[in-house]
């Protein structure tokens, strides 16, 4: 096969329809516009609805609301605190091991269980985690947040409405 003999696929180019061209070809005359009305003389924007209120405009614009105050906490889990085999748990050594993000709040929950005592220092803790870690011999201490009213997010759009 050369380059010269190579053909499009039969059927798969065809030409575009042109309508409007006189009451001798096939798409003449109203065009497949039928008869008549609105439609048939000019364009009608995608969505009108005849002037009454198009349904896009009919419904709310927001649903619901963002709190701008949430703090974050990155969980930790206490079989991940058991399998680390730290003695002393803080932020810092979790960043380490790759287990937080630089900057994040940690906090300590329940699952799992814990052999031997450990200290643990972080952001927060669960209740079920603070007795786990107390009744296993170790020492929980809750580090201070870094701010004292948690700033609103950057760049919230809702707080403006």
């Amino acid at each position: 096969m050369k380059v010269h003999d190579l053909k499009p696929a039969e059927g798969s180019r065809t030409r575009r329809k042109r309508v409007g061209r006189g009451i001798a070809g096939k798409g003449g005359k109203t065009a497949g516009r039928g008869t008549k009305g609105q439609k048939a003389r000019s364009k009608v924007p995608v969505g009108f609805e005849g002037g009454q209120l198009p349904l896009q405009q009919r419904l709310p614009k927001l649903r619901g609301f963002t709190n701008p105050f949430r703090v974050e906490y990155q969980a930790i889990n206490l079989d991940t605190i058991a399998e680390s085999g730290l003695s002393e748990i803080t932020p810092e050594s979790l960043l380490d091991k790759g287990l937080v993000s630089k900057g994040a709040l940690v906090k300590i929950l329940g699952r799992g269980e814990l052999s031997g005592a450990v200290t643990v220092k972080a952001h927060a803790f669960s209740k079920s985690a603070e007795a786990a870690i107390t009744a296993a011999g170790g020492t929980v201490e809750t580090l201070p947040l870094p701010f004292k009213v948690r700033p609103a997010a950057q760049g919230n759009q809702h707080m403006n409405r």
